[in-house]
Order: structure tokens, then sequence, then C-alpha cells
């Protein structure tokens, strides 16, 4: 591990970088500051969710037709028209004074922050490593647990220090400050990946189109498998604070449990990249769902506030395997020739997904469904889901 981690620090280390950033884009940050917008522009949980839904959904679509240019364009080039965008979103949110102003905010770090940041990532590393994948892809993953660790809680202090617009203007002068060059630098030199001997347990692909990856079935039902952590944890994060209010938890509380979400998710992660190198990612992903489902259960059941620490915890394992099959997955399955188009169309359906939830929620909230019931019914999904999982790949590797 350290001889790998020494002769690969720069990819590993530009795969990190991009994952944390990723974060500001993505539902657990932008929602801390979700009270306070809807308070200032008198938007109620419904409304609100329906403008994030809809600039989330345009972000899919545009991620589609903008996802390709990895294909033939230089991974640095792309990263800096990123952080870029990124940056400008983050400025826009922080002086939004409309409905307009904050849908082309959050437009912007939707899709270059959830969106291209984890389709950069997750791309150049699966092209750059290929024996190695799992455990490469699980080592950059760690920058998506950095921020989810370390950034709610700065976040809740920083708006309690400075205001939730000021907290935006500090992370757009962070992204560019700090961000920026430390990206430029580590991606000046691209990684050449060697020929390497297969492995006997891993699934043997050829290279897909992605024509033909849109006409093949298994994927949808791969893709259904693979969407209940961007959809679930955006439904309940987006939600959070309706969640902590119905149920008479501090704010604080979801801010808090992060960590040890964080510490539960890094050690699955390594582990995880482990087991795919060991193993293949196919025959884990059956399995992978079944802590979430049954952390999903409990968070709608239980009131008492100790229940959010241990949805985190079993969250925690799920999504640190989530991360490494995210990124290990579909090479395995569809090759790496035209992954950037594939995984354009991947990333675009999970960002959809993140959006679908937390609208859907908030108009079930207004329509007086419980949030609680909610979250039940999906971690009933999470359950259900993994014997269908456990039929499907044993048909995709046998084909």
């Amino acid at each position: 591990m350290l001889s790998f981690l020494r002769d690969n620090i720069r990819w590993l280390g530009a795969g990190f970088a991009m994952l944390f950033a990723s974060s500001f884009g993505q539902t657990f940050f932008i929602s801390l500051s979700g009270g306070e917008i809807r308070r200032e522009l008198d938007l109620s949980d419904g409304q609100f969710g329906l403008v994030y839904m809809a600039v989330t959904l345009a972000s899919a679509f545009s991620l589609v037709w903008l996802g390709k240019i990895l294909d033939v364009k230089a991974v640095r080039s792309i990263v800096a028209l990123a952080v870029l965008a990124l940056a400008s979103g983050a400025i826009g949110l922080a002086y939004s004074s409309s409905i307009v102003v904050l849908a082309v905010s959050l437009f912007l770090l939707r899709l270059f922050g959830q969106g291209m940041m984890v389709h950069i990532a997750y791309t150049t590393i699966g092209r750059w490593f290929s024996a190695e994948r799992g455990r490469a892809v699980s080592i950059s993953a760690l920058g998506v647990n950095a921020g989810q660790a370390l950034l709610p809680l700065l976040a809740v202090a920083g708006m309690a220090a400075f205001g939730w617009r000021n907290l935006w203007v500090i992370v757009a002068a962070f992204i560019i400050l700090i961000l920026f060059p430390v990206l430029l630098a580590l991606l000046k030199v691209e990684r050449v990946t060697a020929p390497v001997p297969v492995l006997p347990t891993a699934q043997v692909s050829r290279n897909w189109m992605r024509g033909e990856v849109l006409r093949d079935p298994y994927f949808y039902l791969l893709m259904l498998g693979m969407l209940p952590p961007a959809f679930i944890s955006n439904t309940i994060f987006f939600h959070q604070v309706h969640l902590s209010q119905s149920k008479g938890w501090p704010l604080e509380t979801f801010a808090s449990a992060f960590l040890i979400y964080a510490v539960v998710a890094v050690s699955n992660s390594l582990l995880s990249g482990y087991l795919v190198d060991r193993f293949s990612a196919l025959r884990l992903l059956p399995f992978y769902l079944l802590p979430f489902g049954v952390g999903c259960l409990l968070l709608g059941a239980v009131d008492a506030p100790w229940v959010v620490f241990v949805f985190m915890v079993l969250y925690g394992i799920s999504d640190g395997f989530s991360l490494t099959l995210f990124g290990s997955l579909w090479p395995e399955v569809y090759g790496v020739k035209y992954l950037g188009a594939i995984r354009a169309v991947i990333v675009a359906t999970m960002v959809f997904a993140s959006a679908l939830g937390p609208g859907l929620g908030g108009m079930l909230i207004d329509s007086g469904v419980a949030f609680t019931s909610q979250i039940m019914v999906m971690g009933v999904y999470c359950v259900l889901i993994c014997a269908v999982l456990l039929s499907l790949t044993r048909h995709i590797r046998m084909r």
C-alpha cells in the first residue's frame, strides 16, 4: 500500500481533491443553508424542493452532453473550467436575492460540483488504473468522506459567525485560491497505464459504446442498485432541517453525526477497494445496500436523537462501499475506451435521482405525508433490491 501511494500520489491526490471539491455542489452541504434561503426568499419546503429539483434536472441533462468532452479533451483544461464555474455558483448563491439568481447559482453548483467533478474524478481514475483500480478509487473517494466529515460542522460554525451569505463567499475564495492551483499542479502530468494481466476474479469486458450500453437491459437494472445512495441520502439530508424540527432535535445533531459517518465510510471505502480488487465489483454489489436499508428503517421509526448516529454508522458502511463500486463497476462491465460518454449518462442519472428525491419529498411533505414514513419506504426498497441484484450479477458474469 505504501509503495502504491508513493508511486501514484500525484494522481490519487488529484482524484481526492476533485471529489472533495464536489462537496460544495452536494446536497449535504447546500442544504445546510436551506432554512435561511427559504426564509429570505419566502419559500415553503415544497417550493424550494421544486426549484432544487428543476435546476438539478437541468444539470443532469447538460451533463449528458458536457461529459463527453472527457473522451476528446485534456483533463487539466476540463478541470480548470469546472473549478471556475463552481466558484461562480458559490458567489452567485452568496448574493442571490431572487429565485432566478438562486436557480442559476444552484445550477452551476450542481452541474460542476456533484456532476462534473464526480464525473471527471471517477472517469480519469477508472482509465489511469486497471489491476489496482479498486484501491485507487477507494483512496480517491476519501475526498468525499473528508468533505462530509469536515464541511458540515465548519459550515454550521461559519454561518453562526459570519452568516450564510458570507459562508458562500468564503467557499468561493477557497475554491479559487487553494483548490484551483492545487489541481492544476497535480494534473500537469497524466498517468500512463501500463499493461497488466487480468485478474481471474474480474469481469472481462469488451469496450462497449454508449449506444450499446443504453440498449443493454442489464444496465438499467444495475442503475436501480446504484442509485439509492444518491436518491435517499440527498432526500434525507436536503430535508434534515424538517426532520430535526419534527422530532425535536437541534440542527447540529446531523452536522455532528457526519464525523462518525466519515470514520466508518473511510474504513469501509478502503476495505471495499481491497475486496473489489480481490473479488470484483459485481460480486460485492448485491450486499452493499443492506446496512443502509436497516439504517433508514431505524431513522424513520425511532424518535430518540441517538438514532441519527446509528443511521450514520450504517449509512457509512454502505456509502463507503458505494463510492468504490461507483468507480469500479462500470469499467469492469463495459470497458474504458468510451468510459467518458458512458459515465456521463450514469452521473447524469445519478444527479437526476438526487434531484428527484428532494423535490418529491418536499411535495409529499406539503401534501401531509410524514417524512418519517417516506424514509421507511426507502429503507424497504434497499432491502428488497438486494435480492434482485444477487440474481442480476450472476447473469452478467455468465454472459
